[in-house]
């Protein structure tokens, strides 16, 4: 095979490919992480991204156009992206997807100026790069490609220098970065991206390829129902789950100053449930629990044509039971809120603490970059203020806040990286203020008010930062990359943790959220160690229910 030019439907199944392979392969993508804790690891991350690609694609009517399939997929990725390795890979794809803008089919050149855009698209998107990650192996792939492409170069030709050259940076990482030299591994991140393109690169050259057992999960169909569920004599009682993919028309709307309120707005006047609407450039996407589907398909012609439309008699879905719990009478059209908050939350209790504290609704731990579109869609409001509470889900969320912004609201991310910075924050939270933007900066700083710590199960060995891991033992840090103890027992690695504090006998506050491994007498022999060694301290310690950290630790 020695193809000039890329179509839609290569296109489609390479990227089917390298789906494929990254999922076959994200277990020991996972192995890779340095630190010995499973909070999002990169290979699950990163198969969650692209697997919403693969839907959006699965979805698509048609896959003739190399434009169209490479529009579906990045924007896909965008709104999947989990974790700072899903939005950086789904970055590099909106950048590719703007260099194929236009193209029905593609030459190696044309690849060559697509995938440079996707390097710089990836590299804007980082605040601050680090050489020795994704970033580096895609950018070093892309430009040994540059260099050997010419105008009578094959795709795979294109395609085959840039995963070699991609493989060998990757296996140069360590080298780039200390805190891979010490652990002995590669880069994770690059690992992922190295998978893909070995997957997009044998899916070139033989339509065959299967990459292993492990299936990426598509959208629902009808294998998913159960159609005895609804019979003859039953009556429709929980409406139809509408969901519609819509281009915006130019001849029927402004299509860049269009805002998703006109749609959000009627579906509430019918009575609409579980509404997501979000516009993502010229593409909306809506989901709706309605009794009347036809009435939202005649609303929302009247903006644009439909890419997709799935409509579902909510009896025949697999998850009846959830929604006969959760069923609510038909909503009212509700005054737009001048401030909705928005914070993730390791645990439940963690989370009805923060709402207690004000925020007003709450996303699950590594949430995506769709999951707090989903959560500020569920609300009308003139501002949002998005607490993160993760350094890993920061990227996330300032993605989902350039989405959201389309609809005419401003949105305010406040870069907490844990949730005792997030706890902090909420302690000033003052919704009724007019100035928001000042607000936001007066949560940020009190965030860095907070001393944040941690205690966690050791899952693997490892030596991170000159400190010998364990695994099964219980490491105490205040950062991954600023470990101070590993105990046999998490209640000593705790107060471990504690006398490590420079400045802890000028503290006045001590926080500290339980995990669900924490028993009642480890929270209690904790309290009475930490108030006999500090008796100044006011001692809050509480169940916050979370998975992953014994102890999350917070001093002021």
């Amino acid at each position: 095979m020695n193809t000039m030019k890329l179509d839609g439907p290569t296109f489609a199944r390479m990227l089917a490919g390298g789906a494929g392979n990254l999922g076959a392969n994200s277990d020991e993508i996972d192995e890779l992480n340095v630190f010995p804790v499973p909070d999002g690891d990169t290979g699950s991350n990163m198969t969650s991204t692209v697997n919403k690609g693969m839907s959006r694609i699965k979805e698509a009517p048609s896959q003739d156009s190399l434009s169209d399939v490479s529009s579906l997929f990045s924007k896909g990725t965008v709104i999947g992206a989990r974790g700072n390795s899903g939005v950086i890979l789904s970055q590099i794809f909106k950048g590719i997807d703007e260099g194929l803008s236009g193209k029905s089919a593609a030459t190696a050149e044309d690849l060559v100026k697509a995938y440079e855009s996707g390097v710089k698209q990836s590299y804007s998107a980082v605040v601050n790069p680090t050489e020795g990650t994704i970033l580096t192996v895609f950018r070093e792939a892309t430009e040994a490609a540059a260099k050997k492409i010419n105008g009578s170069s094959s795709v795979e030709d294109f395609y085959k220098v840039h995963l070699q050259q991609a493989k060998e940076t990757l296996s140069h990482t360590k080298e780039m970065l200390s805190v891979l030299a010490e652990a002995d591994v590669i880069d994770s991140g690059g690992a992922g991206y190295v998978a893909i393109a070995e997957g997009m690169y044998n899916a070139l050259v033989d339509p065959s390829y299967n990459p292993g057992t492990k299936e990426v999960p598509m959208a629902p169909g009808v294998a998913n129902i159960d159609i005895n569920a609804f019979t003859r004599d039953s009556v429709l009682e929980f409406g139809y789950c509408t969901e519609l993919l819509i281009r915006l028309q130019s001849s029927k709307v402004d299509v860049d100053t269009f805002s998703t309120d006109v749609i959000l707005n009627y579906l509430s006047s019918i009575g609409g449930e579980s509404v997501v609407c979000f516009k993502d450039d010229d593409i909306v996407k809506i989901h709706v629990h309605t009794m009347n589907p036809g009435s939202v398909l005649n609303e929302c012609r009247k903006y644009g044509e439909f890419l997709t439309v799935k409509i579902e008699n909510m009896a025949l879905q697999h998850e009846e039971t959830l929604i006969k719990s959760s069923k609510k009478e038909p909503s009212k059209k509700k005054k737009k809120k001048h401030l909705t908050v928005v914070a993730m939350a390791q645990g439940p209790e963690i989370g009805e603490k923060f709402k207690e504290l004000g925020a007003d609704l709450i996303v699950p731990e590594n949430p995506s970059t769709g999951d707090f579109l989903k959560a500020m869609n569920q609300v009308e409001s003139d501002n949002y203020i998005v607490i993160p509470n993760d350094g890993n889900v920061i990227m996330a969320a300032r993605q989902a806040a350039q989405i959201k912004e389309n609809d005419g609201c401003k949105v305010y991310v406040v870069p907490t990286k844990s949730a005792m910075e997030g706890y902090g924050a909420l302690s000033i939270m003052t919704p009724d203020v007019p100035d928001i933007q000042a607000l936001a900066e007066d949560l940020e700083q009190e965030a860095k008010n907070v001393t944040s710590a941690f205690v966690a199960l050791a899952t693997r060995d490892a030596e991170i930062g000159g400190h010998q891991v364990h695994k099964g033992d219980y490491i105490a840090m205040y950062s991954k990359e600023n470990i101070v103890s590993d105990r046999s027992d998490k209640v000593s690695a705790l107060i471990d943790l504690l006398q490590s504090v420079e400045d802890i006998d000028d503290m006045e506050i001590l926080t500290i959220f339980c995990g669900k491994d924490v028993t009642e007498e480890e929270a209690q022999s904790a309290r009475e160690e930490i108030e006999k060694r500090w008796g100044d301290l006011q001692v809050d310690i509480l169940s916050g229910g979370q998975d992953v950290y014994c102890f999350i630790v917070g001093l002021e």
